[in-house]
This record gives C-alpha cells, sequence and structure tokens, in this order.
C-alpha cells in the first residue's frame, strides 16, 4: 500500500512540473490575441498590411516625442507637454482606425454588386475558382486588387481553399468572411442552390447598408458634437496660454490637477458620445 501511495505520489508531482519539463512547442500554440487580430484587420483595411507593426510603433514614439517638445517649447509647462506627447503618439493609431472605418463603410454598399457578379458568372457557366477570380476585372474597383491577388495564387497552383483563406486576410470584412465561406461550402459538397443562397445574400446586404446609411446619417449630429465638445476648452486653454500669467497659473500643482482632470473628463465624455451614436459592427467569426 506504502508502495502505491509513493507511486500516486511520483505520477502527480510528475504531472506538477511537466509544463516546466516540457513546454509546448511554437508549433502547438494556438491561442490567438483578440487585440492582435483586430490590429491586423484595421492594418488590411487602411491599405498598410504590408507595413510591419515595428515601423508604426516606431513612427508613433517618433510623433510623440516631436509633439512634447513643441508643446514644452511654445507653452513651457510640463503636464500639456506630456499631454501633447499621448496626443502625438496616438495621432496614427487614429488615423489608420479612422481610414479603416471609412473603408468598411464604402465597402459595404459594394458587396452586393461583387455578389451579384458572382451569381452572373456561376450562371454564365463559369466555375467557381474563375468566377471569384474574374472579380479582379470585374468586381468594384477598390476591391480588385484583393481579387487580383486571388487570382494570382490561383494561377500559381496554390489551391482554391488557400487561395481563399489568402482572399479573406486581405479583405478582412465580415461580409467577406461570410461570402468566402459560402463559396468553400458550396465548393466542397456541391449543390444548385448557391445562386439562390447569394441572392438572398445580396438582399440582405442592401437592406442592411440602406437601413446603416440612414441611421449614420440620423445620428452624425451626435459624433460632430462630441469632437466639438471636446475641442472646444482645449482650443480655448491654447489662446489663453498665449499670455504669460495663465501660462504661470497652470505651471503650478492646482494648474497641474486642472488639466489632468480636464483630459479625463473630456475622454471619457467623448467616449460616451462615440458610444451613444456608434452602430453596433459585427464580428469576423470565420477567420
Amino acid at each position: 500500500m506504502s508502495a502505491l501511495l509513493g507511486v500516486a505520489l511520483g505520477v502527480g508531482l510528475l504531472l506538477a512540473i511537466s509544463p516546466w519539463l516540457w513546454p509546448a512547442s511554437a508549433e502547438r500554440v494556438t491561442t490567438r490575441s483578440p487585440f492582435a487580430d483586430r490590429v491586423r484587420d484595421e492594418l488590411a483595411l487602411a491599405g498598410l498590411s504590408h507595413v510591419p507593426l515595428t515601423v508604426i510603433a516606431i513612427a508613433c514614439a517618433v510623433l510623440a516625442l516631436l509633439a512634447a517638445a513643441i508643446a514644452a517649447a511654445v507653452f513651457g509647462i510640463a503636464v500639456l507637454a506630456l499631454v501633447a506627447g499621448v496626443l502625438g503618439g496616438a495621432l496614427i493609431p487614429i488615423v489608420i482606425r479612422t481610414r479603416a472605418l471609412r473603408r468598411r463603410v464604402a465597402n459595404r454598399a459594394l458587396w452586393p454588386d461583387v455578389v451579384d457578379h458572382l451569381v452572373a458568372s456561376v450562371r454564365a457557366g463559369m466555375s467557381l475558382p474563375d468566377a471569384t477570380a474574374a472579380l479582379a476585372e470585374l468586381g468594384p474597383p477598390p476591391m480588385r486588387p484583393a481579387f487580383a491577388g486571388f487570382a494570382a495564387e490561383l494561377r500559381r497552383g496554390g489551391g482554391f481553399q488557400p487561395a481563399l483563406d489568402g482572399l479573406k486576410q486581405r479583405l478582412a470584412d465580415p461580409t467577406a468572411d461570410r461570402i468566402v465561406e459560402t463559396l468553400r461550402m458550396a465548393r466542397e459538397v456541391g449543390g444548385t442552390e448557391l445562386p439562390v443562397v447569394l441572392r438572398s445574400l445580396s438582399g440582405y446586404l442592401r437592406d442592411d447598408a440602406a437601413l446603416r446609411a440612414e441611421v449614420r446619417a440620423r445620428q452624425s449630429w451626435i459624433r460632430n458634437a462630441a469632437r466639438l465638445g471636446v475641442a472646444a476648452p482645449w482650443l480655448l486653454l491654447a489662446v489663453l496660454a498665449t499670455k504669460p500669467e495663465t501660462i504661470a497659473a497652470y505651471d503650478s500643482q492646482a494648474g497641474t490637477v486642472l488639466i489632468l482632470v480636464g483630459v479625463a473628463v473630456s475622454l471619457a465624455a467623448y467616449r460616451l458620445m462615440i458610444a451613444l451614436g456608434r452602430l453596433p459592427e459585427e464580428r469576423r467569426w470565420f477567420r
């Protein structure tokens, strides 16, 4: 009995220290970071998928130092230099995210045309790979480079399935994921219902795009009010900072606290206003 307990204790200790003795290899680690996926999607939508993240990080750091140096030279207040540095560092991510959002909004109105071209090509007797590759010439101009990459990969002999995976990465859009997965399923299981399914998807996409455009137009005043409400006090502070007595007043402990509290309140109010005027975006479930 004691020997059995000793063996059980040894096995338990071995299992407890096994993660350190035999760590998981890099090939078996399949966990993905949602933040990293979101960053890659935004870079792809902004047309910067070829730019390494290190280059973007270095550019953000340079802009942060430059903005902080300019603010320190103009105002001579340390806390304003700190705030300017943070804003300068956040400038590139804000531009990338804005550009990606505009691209996604613009693409939302183009997806029904893509589906219609696919339906017309399939009904004309073209195979699914050829119909998808034809969108490099027949599709909407903003999406042609992505489909041109698909056609090039298909010509290199990469196969239909890997080419679809590359297409999803280049498009980085939930609607593109649904279309690609529909084509993948039709390719794998066959069937004659693909044109009907694509027609239904095209109608749904048109209705969704029209509804989103109407709601976005109605809520545009919320976003404009948020931007104006955040920018107005800081513009006023910049004007008042041209006077030496204003700089002396803010270059104190109480002035520092006031500026930091103002930054926190402005950010919270801006995020709240944007959240009230934001439409829920679809998530990418088929990566």
